[in-house]
């Protein structure tokens, strides 16, 4: 299905909210942009270094993953705090792992790598865990 110019602005106009992706690179960004407009919410992707430009309709920041480690000299980053401080932000791979470093976590390279699935344990109750869409 080819997508016009016109089908561009009527989506647009008729999605009211809008969801950021600050890219750093990985090859996963065009399946998380396709993942967020599937909930027929509009998405932008822009470089991570460009600036982010508030308007009401934005509604959430993801940062996408990355070829880098937040521990290599030089590796690209922003403001996540700055950013948390207007709109909910969300961390996908480099993303989190940048976030965690941030606000004071630390990122250890591990003997085994994690690609798909992967379990997570709660390790105390939090809002954030509990909340259930319905």
């Amino acid at each position: 299905m080819e997508v016009t110019l016109a089908d561009f602005f009527y989506l647009r106009v008729t999605m009211t909210e809008k969801i950021l992706i600050l890219d750093f690179g990985s090859q996963y960004t065009q399946l998380i942009a396709r993942a967020v407009r599937e909930a027929s919410v509009y998405c932008e992707i822009i470089p991570y270094h460009q600036t982010v430009e508030f308007d009401p309709s934005l509604k959430g920041i993801i940062l996408s993953g990355s070829p880098f480690s937040v521990n290599d000299p030089g590796a690209p980053a922003v403001d996540v705090a700055a950013l948390h401080e207007r709109v909910p932000v969300l961390g996908i791979c480099y993303g989190a792992q940048l976030t965690a470093k941030l606000y004071g976590g630390s990122v250890e390279k591990s003997n085994k790598r994690e690609y798909g699935r992967a379990l997570m344990h709660k390790r105390e109750e939090d809002v954030l865990l509990n909340h259930r869409y319905g």
